[in-house]
């Protein structure tokens, strides 16, 4: 990421200005003020467009927003779930679980009706309404959200980074005492409604070119969302001493504050550590915040790594409430790659049907003709292409000449040998490629992962799969899915061997343990000139319903990472459940 590009500067010090006025050493000129340093807070005055939930609960409620100097409500005609993303995000949260009706309706002004969001707002007042205070609802009608305050994540893990000096103890001492400091952060929300206020050493802060911090510089103040204001002294202290712990709950608060102090290191480490705790999230709702964050700060490497993993969790997100808010460039992103793990491509045309239908109102017509060529109609089954030329809705009526040239190029793959129709392939394009298919007849599970001691006497040779059948599964698929070939089948055989014994008693050496192997046999068929098997196995986290690792198969071998082996650690322990996947291809 290039942070000091002209473009990134320009947004970087909307975020951080400078005040050169004389230092204040009194603390109680900052108390009379109602502002308390190292933690403390302050209300400050609301700005135009502010929200709040109004509830039981910080995350959940009845959504206000502030105009000419009081708040009102929302009416819900049209709201949904990419409104109330809207206004989560505002608020600091990652997103949003549900919109709602509010069950506790409010008073005064009804400041929104008929409110359209695009999702990608940074304020709900930046969406299209019909004008202040034009409504026809009453109150009964105020809406409600409910945000993604961190229930979903599965545990907070934390990473501790360690990039320290000699003196990190020593300077981390002096962070906490405060002892000489002459310089001021000001630490305020994006509202200004809630304000922080450091006293920190600004020869420390002077390291930081980037930061324009000079001797006649007296402060800075920090425009940071209230949900992160937790953690910005673990950041400063950090500038210090260089060591910090990252968990999930605080990667997108240190990579955010370490991308406006140009903190490269941090944002760099941060990113890397988020790898390891995407999954900690079932919910996707911090993958999913923190791939348009990657996006705002033109995180390359972040926004690659939370794609593949959403890619590999193909399944889930689909079936999420996360999908349909997902913006039009993140879906864009997804269809396009060919490491999307689904059960077929219909289902995946039939995910698209819903979030276009879903998000009709916001999505151009052609926004839908680019998604809609991201569909690989050749890999769908033939049947299932039959069905859906009577069964699609939105796509199908407002591309209709897209649908019927996919449907076509899907029948004339299904129905003709590559030898007729290879000369008409686009080969710059992927319709022709599978992506990792995971139906019914294409893959096959081992679960068990328990190994018997291989000194036993029951590992002879001859009882040399005793104790292993749990680990050893066969598999019968079509030579290739397309319909002229699905009669004609091949034999698969799938093992996982999780000792150098359980190797050798199959005549095959390892290197490391584990190793899964898939291979064919008893095959009476030979496509090998035409047809190639470029196969998959799938690692998927026990007890967590997530897939953490993608693997190919290397001479019908592939070795399996585990904690000891990784930069990381897994996200889930050495104990997986495997999936195996047949992926034939016309060469």
């Amino acid at each position: 990421m290039n942070d000091s590009s002209a473009a990134r500067t320009g947004e970087h010090q909307s975020f951080i200005r400078h005040d050169v006025s004389k230092q204040r050493h009194n603390t109680n000129e900052y108390t009379s003020k109602g502002i308390t340093k190292r933690g403390g807070s302050t209300r400050r005055p609301t700005r135009e467009g502010s929200v709040r939930l109004v509830g039981t609960l910080s995350s959940s409620g009845r959504v206000e927003v502030y105009h000419d100097g009081q708040w009102g409500t929302v009416c819900d005609d049209g709201w949904k779930l990419s409104e109330a993303q809207v206004v989560c995000r505002q608020l600091g949260f990652s997103g949003a679980i549900s919109a709602s009706l509010s069950q506790n309706p409010g008073s005064g002004p009804i400041w929104l009706d008929d409110v359209n969001c695009k999702g990608s707002e940074s304020s709900l007042s930046d969406c299209s309404f019909k004008s202040w205070g034009v409504t026809d609802c009453t109150h009964k009608e105020d809406a409600g959200v409910v945000c993604d305050a961190g229930k979903n994540v599965s545990s907070d893990r934390q990473f501790s980074l360690d990039n320290s000096m000699a003196l990190s103890d020593e300077l981390g001492a002096l962070f906490d005492s405060e002892d000489g400091c002459d310089f001021n952060i000001t630490v305020r929300d994006v509202s200004e409604e809630a304000e922080l206020m450091f006293c920190v050493h600004s020869v420390i802060f002077q390291m930081f070119p980037e930061l324009n911090v000079t001797q006649e510089s007296k402060s800075l103040t920090v425009e940071v969302s209230e949900a992160c204001h937790p953690h910005v002294s673990a950041f400063l202290r950090y500038l210090y001493t260089r060591r910090i712990d990252v968990s999930i709950t605080s990667a997108q608060c240190l990579h955010q504050l370490a991308y406006m102090f140009r903190v490269q290191k941090l944002m760099e480490d941060v990113g890397r550590v988020f790898t390891s705790l995407i999954p900690e999230d079932n919910s996707f709702q911090t993958q999913v915040s923190m791939y348009q964050y990657g996006v705002h700060t033109g995180d390359l490497v972040l926004q690659e790594n939370v794609l593949q993993y959403l890619s590999w969790n193909c399944e889930f997100l689909i079936v999420s409430a996360v999908w349909n808010s997902l913006s039009f460039s993140m879906m864009d992103a997804l269809l396009s790659r060919s490491d999307l793990v689904v059960k077929d491509e219909a289902f995946l045309l039939e995910a698209l049907e819903s979030w276009t239908q879903y998000n009709e109102e916001v999505v151009g017509s052609e926004q839908q003709a680019r998604l809609l060529n991201h569909i690989r109609f050749p890999m769908i089954h033939v049947d299932a292409l039959y069905q859906i030329q009577f069964t699609s809705s939105v796509l199908h009526n407002n591309h209709e000449n897209l649908y019927l040239t996919g449907l076509l190029r899907g029948f004339q793959f299904n129905a003709l040998a590559i030898s007729k129709i290879r000369k008409h392939v686009d080969n710059s394009t992927d319709d022709y490629l599978p992506r990792i298919y995971t139906g019914d007849g294409w893959s096959v599970f081992i679960n068990a992962t328990d190994v018997r001691n291989p000194y036993d006497i029951s590992y002879s040779y001859h009882n040399r799969n005793y104790g292993q059948n749990n680990r050893i599964q066969t598999l019968s698929t079509p030579v290739h899915s397309s319909a002229i070939l699905r009669a004609k089948t091949l034999q698969w055989q799938a093992q996982v061997f999780l000792s150098f014994q359980e190797c050798s008693n199959h005549g095959i050496s390892c290197d490391s343990v584990p190793v899964a192997r898939f291979y064919k046999y008893n095959n009476q068929y030979n496509y090998m000139g035409t047809i190639r098997y470029n196969n998959r196995l799938i690692l998927t986290c026990k007890n967590k319903n997530n897939v953490f690792h993608v693997q190919d198969f290397k001479n019908d071998i592939a070795v399996i990472p585990v904690n000891s082996s990784m930069a990381l650690p897994n996200p889930c322990p050495d104990d997986y459940t495997y999936r195996f996947v047949v992926r034939p291809e016309y060469i």
